[in-house]
């Protein structure tokens, strides 16, 4: 289990009544446990682009950076592939 520290932190209001309707609606253990799990989308939303560019790097260090012919290829593929999604008249 992860050691918990206590934390003081100005929270604006709204946030705070609706972390109480998450905790009184089951949705959540506890206000400590709602803000907690925010912490944590939060730290993994901000991690992902860091694994992305790290990904990229290393992949381009082994296989050598995509060439505009490739990026162009690829976007052709795509664009020949994709579903066009129009609103009914």
């Amino acid at each position: 289990m992860a050691i918990k520290q206590r934390l003081s932190a100005s929270v604006d209001e709204d946030l705070i009544t609706a972390g109480q309707a998450a905790v009184e609606s089951g949705r959540a253990e506890s206000l400590s446990a709602w803000v907690n799990e925010a912490l944590r989308r939060q730290a993994e939303h901000e991690r992902r682009p860091c694994a992305l560019d790290e990904f990229i790097a290393e992949y381009d260090a082994e296989h050598g950076a995509f060439t505009d012919a490739e990026i162009a290829e690829t976007t052709r593929r795509m664009r020949a592939r994709a579903i066009t999604v129009r609103p009914a008249a």
